[in-house]
């Protein structure tokens, strides 16, 4: 009950935070009027990434790009959007994970792995967006609205390709519980790669490391979990890069976004757990090829 109470509590601590915010702004009626839609496209992109560990930016990436944002605001807009949403759906899945840690049994076995990955992946995720974010100059190449969203289209096609494998190993009865010296080795590199993707496109650590795990024969939602949890430090972590440097944030966007991405980021896990996960990998494994496709400047 305490929980739950305190849970309610910094809800409505959020709610009054954001109305004054909003009633703050210069023409709030107007704002509203013109940018209210956009909890919508909040509420999607998280229940996207916080159920299948795939960030948010999959879907708020090729929205920024028919807007005609420039590399810098889409980026730096959906690392904005992802710190609400991520942050959301980590907090609920870590609750998920310590009910699970409370029963005795299979499942929460398959769970136990879930500090040593985030130990594992957070540090060189974020010294991998660090390190792109602080080198801007030398790799101004991605900088390019074109070139970014034909990077972020091939990643897209490749990241749906790899959804699709890891699908039939979601058949598997016996899971992995424990960490080899392999995962210790190959874990912080992918979250490195990783990292610097992500800084480039907003999308990428989350998704191969969930992979990864899934190829590894973790159980599914465990997979998901850390890739949201270890999402969710990335992006705050280069979220600082945009509020001191770059300054980019499309703040309009975010006042509404944000709020629907906290909502969304509360009901993945109910969807996870409630539909089957094979039929919402295949179905947005589907989706996400498509948006890959659509975003290739012909």
């Amino acid at each position: 009950m305490l929980g739950a109470i305190s849970a309610l509590q910094i809800r409505i601590l959020l709610g009054i935070i954001w109305l004054v915010v909003f009633f703050c702004t210069t023409d709030p009626f107007g704002l509203f009027e013109e940018y209210a839609g956009f909890t919508l496209l909040g509420i999607v992109g998280a229940v996207f990434a916080n159920a299948t560990g795939a960030g948010g930016g999959v879907v708020f990436m090729p929205f920024f790009s028919q807007l005609n944002f420039s590399a810098a605001t889409a980026v730096s807009t959906s690392f904005a959007i992802q710190c609400c949403g991520m942050t959301a759906g980590a907090i609920t899945w870590w609750a998920f994970y310590r009910k699970l840690n409370a029963v005795d049994g299979e499942l929460a076995n398959q769970w136990q792995g879930i500090g040593k990955v985030i130990l594992l992946t957070v540090p060189a995720s974020i010294v991998g967006v660090v390190l792109v974010q602080y080198l801007q100059d030398s790799l101004s190449i991605v900088a390019e609205h074109k070139t970014l969203d034909l990077f972020f289209g091939l990643f897209s096609i490749v990241l749906a390709v790899a959804i699709f494998i890891t699908v039939p190993l979601m058949k598997v009865s016996q899971f992995s519980q424990k960490l080899s010296q392999r995962d210790h080795i190959l874990l912080p590199v992918i979250a490195l790669v990783g990292g610097i993707i992500t800084a480039i496109l907003s999308i990428g650590v989350g998704e191969l490391v969930a992979v990864y795990l899934i190829l590894r024969r973790f159980n599914v939602t465990f997979a998901i979990a850390c890739a949201v949890m270890l999402s969710a430090f990335t992006v705050w972590a280069g979220i600082v890069y945009h509020l001191l440097i770059s300054q980019a944030v499309y703040w309009p966007i975010v006042l509404f976004a944000g709020p629907g991405a906290i909502i969304g980021g509360i009901l993945a896990k109910r969807l996870v757990l409630f539909f089957s996960a094979r039929n919402l990998k295949l179905f947005f494994a589907g989706w996400i090829l498509i948006m890959g496709l659509s975003t290739l400047p012909y």
